[in-house]
């Protein structure tokens, strides 16, 4: 095989300067996604005629799930994880509305709606390096969508 052969090879096509760019359009889709939960579930909620002093009362208490980082990073991102993760809040409010238990139905949309929020502001789920570490990329510091 002669070096010629390797001269007419076709150039890989073009990337991203930086994954962080490469990334930047999943970003902005789990953004969007974050958005469309939040307010899908704020409809709902609304349609159920639910109570919107509770939806302001609880919607801030998935938060609380912070002070897991007083024991460290590790444990901090996994309690945070816990209370931000769509597998838990959405099965808690179709069992509401299945068993026709209202409370549980409101509870389980305000989290779901918390969690969208998070998710469209930015704030994803943590790496266990950091509070600032997140699958949505890094927070407090210049980034894309």
């Amino acid at each position: 095989m002669t070096s010629r052969a390797f001269a007419t090879r076709p150039k890989d096509p073009p990337s991203a300067s930086s994954p962080a760019e490469a990334l930047a359009p999943v970003r902005a889709t789990l953004r969007l996604e974050g958005a469309a939960a939040a307010a899908s579930a704020a409809v709902i909620y609304h349609q159920g005629a639910f109570s919107w002093i509770w939806f302001a009362v609880f919607f801030l208490a998935p938060d609380l799930s912070m002070f897991g980082y007083l024991k460290g990073p590790r444990f901090g991102a996994l309690a945070y994880n816990a209370a931000h993760t769509y597998a838990v809040a959405l099965p808690l409010a179709l069992v509401g509305l299945f068993a026709r238990q209202p409370g549980l139905l409101a509870a389980g949309l305000i989290w779901t709606a918390h969690i969208g929020l998070d998710r469209a502001l930015g704030y994803g789920l943590k790496l266990p390096t950091g509070f600032r570490d997140t699958h949505l990329g890094p927070i407090g510091r210049a980034r894309a969508l």
